[in-house]
């Protein structure tokens, strides 16, 4: 006779020994199982450039770009870019800095207006991505609008981390109308989820951190500044910082680590730069 079918405590011993030799096997990369990866570290900012203006109005594109270098960000979302006005030299902004920098650009055209001049192609003004990483697709979605006011947008790329998919979107909000701000907010959290994963929102969001336009998107992302920054985090004007307009918001799922602003060049722009350090959690893959 089998001993073990007389041991009922050597069955239960043996039958433990099994189950935990075979989590340990799929724990090790048994075919099928999910293997967890480590996070991936992804430095973002947020830049609005004035189409390349300092505030005394002078154009200097090249300034912006040394600006944006210097951060050494993996991805940058920039705001008030031009694309073929005469106020900027018809030049391709977020075409130009992406050649410049080495990097990668979407652009979100949220003014689409005739051309200045004959043969000139058509004018363009709105928000860009420059990417280090790849940038597997964008769109860019018009925002609520009241007669009279600009056209904003929320302008969404999908990054590729090592296997890992990030969305990276950037906005410009309405600058003198808190009641727009609020139905562009909704409306962005709309466009990126009640529970977004893996999302990182930035851009001039003409709002100070108590407004409700801004609640509303702290409702579904976390702002960076608070968690990690040190100091008021203020962000405009740029020669003499008095509110802070300029954020960076995650999900929930993302660790942030460090935010800083950047006054090197505080005449680049109307606006300081924000950049931060992420911490973004990997896909689980399948070995």
């Amino acid at each position: 006779m089998d001993p073990l079918s007389t041991a009922p405590s050597r069955r239960r011993f043996l039958a433990a020994a099994v189950g935990l030799a075979a989590t340990a096997a799929t724990a090790a990369g048994a075919p099928g199982a999910a293997a967890a990866a480590d996070p991936e570290r992804l430095r973002v900012a947020t830049f609005n450039i004035h189409h390349g203006a300092s505030p005394a109005d002078v154009l200097d594109l090249e300034r912006v770009a040394r600006v944006i270098e210097a951060m050494e960000a993996d991805v940058v979302g920039l705001q008030e870019v031009d694309r073929y006005w005469r106020r900027s030299g018809f030049v391709d902004q977020p075409g130009w800095l992406g050649e410049r920098l080495g990097m990668r650009h979407a652009f979100g055209a949220n003014l689409d207006l005739a051309p200045e001049g004959p043969g000139r192609p058509r004018r363009q003004y709105g928000t860009a991505v420059l990417s280090r990483r790849p940038i597997l697709s964008w769109s860019n979605t018009r925002l609520p609008l009241f007669p009279g006011h600009e056209q904003r947008g929320l302008l969404r790329a999908t990054l590729e981390l090592r296997g890992t998919r990030v969305t990276f979107a950037v906005t410009h909000l309405q600058h003198d109308d808190n009641r727009e701000r609020e139905q562009q907010s909704a409306r962005i959290v709309e466009l990126l989820g009640s529970s977004p994963e893996r999302t990182v929102l930035v851009g001039d969001l003409n709002a100070v951190p108590e407004a409700p336009e801004i609640r509303t998107l702290t409702g579904v992302l976390d702002d960076v500044w608070p968690r990690v920054g040190t100091g008021d985090g203020f962000t405009y004007d740029a020669v003499t910082p008095h509110a802070r307009l300029d954020y960076l918001l995650a999900s929930r799922d993302i660790r942030p680590l460090t935010a800083q602003l950047r006054t090197a060049d505080p005449a680049a722009s109307d606006h300081l730069p924000v950049v931060s350090d992420l911490q973004v959690p990997a896909t689980r893959r399948r070995r």
